[in-house]
């Protein structure tokens, strides 16, 4: 029998404002897309997708030293668990967090092709991932209940609401994304300036951005290159928001027989090599770059990133490379939007707010997992001090639980018997009899003592704000020591190419104007711009000393001049000074020189002696620590940009160059204490492949320390000498110093052993550090701080006057040496 119809079921209309509709269902998804996928979080630096995996990994046990697993696998993981959105913005996702030319420490060791700036990755099947060693500092401690944990998208896991972050990952690997109405793009830095500024910040509360900037100079890129111009970093230090323009880091060199090119060694952040050579290809076919006769990519993983641009024969090099700045991705901009979430709501921070929030967040950290400690410590003092009343009661004990029906009347008597809690109870009638020893009793009194240690150091701490911020600053310097790298991002004050106008040559839009270059005792090296006219009347120095005030030598140039560098190896790198930090004659400050090392792209092995100008004459003398000396005329040099002037001994390196003529006076000083000084003129000129002639005879285990040359006719010359202990470690032994006029030294001939300069007091075996030049004579530290030398006068066999401060270089004042 058929059925009969179903009534439809009322039907129920409700009418809708489409405008309203739209704009609630717009908010909620700039809401899901601002807090739940676009803008990192400002404690950790982290996206949700981000945090996400590192949790996963770390919950799967991808440890670094474990093996690698699939990416797919840690994908389905993360997506299965944790992440409510599809498998390709995951992978992807951690494609970037194991990328260096990224991250500047990378949170995933990633094996495989994970791509390059040209290429994309290879699938997720082909590839492999576990945790590097700085994920595990972000991890630390999330098993001590240091961060809250929160339901996953469907309530069946919990997942950290944000990672314990030993460091401060937020500026350290920077953030990009696009959120709806807002966007981000930070940049990174390098690891210790920012644990270096983190903890000033948390030792002075009240320190402005003057004295971050002083840790924290500028970004650090992971691909390296050069930074020029500095005021957009500080207004986004200052602001949240700023720009700055980065570019390659370049080399002229020779490519072979009357051939140069211009060698690309480290390309601006997120520049692949195709894109520079597709620009490079396009701008030589319109006709808007001249000059190049081809281009070569030999960037390999083995060797970095090498782009070779040969030049065409009558082109100068400079002002070609000038062009490539100008039109191609070799100098590219990046604008700063430090915009993070803090306390849930996106906020635009400067360096010392966003140093804020994390060393807040390490603060709340440190706290929480010292009330955990806390609370285990006391949980287990109290068991154990439960276990001691029964050992020295066993026999009772046994007894009372012998004579039990069953283990809750145990619990309950001994409880009433002995006057313990119910853990403790329990804990006993749990326990194995081979503990019952004397030796366990010696164990577990031993662990009381050291519980009751322990608990009272975290009682102290957890009262005490000074033990705490003591703490966190502990635990960020033994990260900067795990992970800290050197700094790869070059920083100048340089004026961008791209800045300048199109219509003149390179060449043209920088003046050939008179400077001095000027390199500080420290290593620092700037240009100190002078009127066209050369006169010195506008060069004021500060009326008192300031930090890298000690200077080792200054030349006079011109901004597209050549000079040389001469090395301890005996090498001399030919340089200019365009591209250095330059001050004005008006305010000379050293502190703003950048090292010549990194400006050289000299290894770390590697250090300048002097520098000195590339002129037809006087020759340049050069001194080593076996006591060798040389004179090379600046025509051999010719125009290769680098060159052996020495054939040095096994073990032997120069201490001292400078131009020589023939009316100078060469001067040595040994480690025992002897100074010689002999005429120029008893040294000929020798070839660049001559190992030079005996300059000194030294003593048995004696080294040269100081060479260098003067004229006779100056008479403000002193003679700096400091001695102290040779078996004292480094840094630890002050030593004495003495400060004594040149004149006092008598000139002797070449190749004898000179006179004594200085009188070991009692303790003392060796000179640590001599200097030679024009009085005053300035000391500082290795961190360029100033430090105080005796007044000049002392004979020159005299003991020194013991120094309250290492000092570890000397050099003239600044206005003498400027003068």
């Amino acid at each position: 029998m058929p059925h009969a119809p179903t009534p439809p079921a009322e039907e129920r209309i409700e009418d809708v404002d489409v405008s309203s509709e739209m704009q609630g269902s717009f908010l909620e998804y700039a809401y899901s897309v601002i807090y739940s996928r676009a803008l990192p979080d400002a404690r950790d630096g982290l996206k949700p997708v981000q945090r996400r995996i590192i949790y996963q990994m770390a919950e799967m046990g991808l440890r670094p030293d474990r093996g690698h697993v699939k990416s797919a696998r840690v994908v389905g993981e993360v997506m299965g668990k944790l992440h409510p959105h599809g498998d390709a913005p995951i992978y992807d996702a951690l494609v970037r967090l194991a990328l260096s030319f990224s991250q500047r420490v990378p949170l995933v060791d990633g094996h495989g092709n994970f791509g390059s700036l040209d290429d994309g990755p290879a699938a997720a099947r082909y590839t492999e991932a576990r945790l590097a060693p700085a994920a595990l500092s972000m991890t630390h401690g999330l098993d001590e209940d240091v961060v809250d944990f929160v339901p996953n998208y469907d309530n069946q896991f919990v997942q950290p609401e944000v990672l314990p972050a030993a460091y401060p990952n937020l500026l350290v690997n920077g953030a990009s994304g696009i959120a709806v109405g807002m966007a981000t793009n930070m940049a990174p830095h390098n690891l210790v300036e920012v644990v270096g500024a983190a903890i000033h910040l948390l030792q002075n509360p009240e320190a402005d951005l003057d004295a971050l900037m002083a840790f924290v100079p500028g970004p650090d890129l992971p691909s390296g290159g050069v930074i020029a111009g500095l005021d957009g970093i500080r207004d986004a230090y200052a602001t949240g928001r700023g720009s700055f323009k980065t570019r390659a880091r370049t080399s002229i060199e020779s490519l072979g027989p009357r051939k140069t090119g211009i060698v690309v060694t480290e390309l601006p952040y997120l520049v692949g090599p195709e894109r520079v050579i597709e620009k490079i290809k396009d701008a030589v076919q319109s006709k808007k770059l001249q000059g190049i006769s081809d281009v070569s990519d030999l960037t390999d993983r083995k060797n970095g990133t090498r782009l070779v641009i040969g030049i065409k024969t009558g082109f100068d090099p400079q002002a070609v490379l000038e062009q490539l700045y100008r039109l191609t991705p070799l100098e590219d901009s990046f604008s700063i939007n430090n915009v993070a979430l803090v306390g849930g709501r996106p906020r635009t921070l400067g360096l010392r707010e966003a140093l804020q929030v994390y060393i807040d967040h390490r603060l709340q950290v440190v706290t929480r997992r010292s009330r955990y400690r806390l609370a285990r410590r006391r949980e287990r003092l109290h068991l154990v001090e439960g276990l001691l009343i029964a050992i020295l009661d066993i026999d009772e004990v046994i007894q009372v639980i012998r004579s039990s029906d069953d283990g809750e009347q145990a619990r309950t008597r001994l409880i009433e018997v002995f006057d313990l809690s119910r853990e403790q109870a329990e804990y006993i009638l749990e326990l194995r009899l081979r503990r019952l020893t004397k030796f366990s009793r010696i164990d577990l009194e031993a662990e009381r003592d050291q519980l009751q240690q322990e608990i009272a150091q975290l009682e102290e701490l957890l009262g005490s704000d000074d033990l705490l911020r003591g703490q966190v600053a502990t635990e960020l310097e033994v990260v900067a020591d795990e992970l800290g790298t050197p700094r790869r991002t070059l920083l100048t004050n340089a004026a961008p190419s791209a800045a300048r106008t199109s219509k003149s040559a390179a060449v043209l839009e920088i003046a050939d104007a008179p400077c001095r270059v000027v390199l500080s005792a420290t290593g620092l090296i700037l240009r100190v711009d002078v009127p066209p006219d050369g006169s010195d009347e506008s060069l004021t120095v500060p009326t008192r000393r300031t930090k890298h005030d000690a200077v080792a030598g200054a030349v006079a140039s011109t901004t597209r001049g050549e000079l040389l560098a001469i090395t301890r190896s005996g090498r001399a790198v030919r340089f200019s000074p365009v591209d250095l930090p330059s001050v004005p004659a008006t305010s000379v400050q050293l502190s703003a020189g950048v090292r010549i090392d990194q400006y050289l792209g000299l290894p770390a092995s590697e250090a300048v002696v002097a520098i000195v100008p590339l002129v037809a004459a006087p020759a340049i003398a050069l001194g080593t620590r076996m006591g060798v000396v040389k004179r090379v005329s600046a025509t051999e040099i010719g125009g290769k940009p680098e060159l052996e002037l020495i054939a040095l001994k096994p073990g032997d390196v120069v201490v001292g160059a400078a131009p020589a003529p023939d009316d100078a006076h060469l001067v040595f000083v040994t480690s025992d204490a002897q100074l010689l000084r002999f005429e120029a003129s008893s040294v000929r000129p020798q070839g660049r492949q001559a190992g030079g002639m005996t300059g000194m005879r030294l003593g048995t285990g004696a080294a040269v320390i100081h060479f260098g040359v003067v004229d006779p006719q100056q008479t403000d010359v002193c003679v700096v000498t400091i001695a102290g202990n040779g078996q004292a470690i480094a840094g630890t032994d002050a030593g004495s110093a003495k400060v004594s006029a040149l004149e006092e030294f008598p000139t002797k001939g070449r190749a004898t052993a000179g006179v004594r300069a200085h009188r070991f007091l009692r303790g003392e075996d060796q000179v640590t550090l001599a200097w030679v030049g024009p009085a005053p004579a300035h000391g500082v530290a290795t961190d360029g701080g100033v430090r105080t030398l005796p007044e000049v006068g002392a004979r020159r066999d005299a003991s020194g006057s013991p120094l309250s401060a290492v000092v570890a270089a000397v050099g003239s004042a600044v206005g003498t040496a400027l003068r």
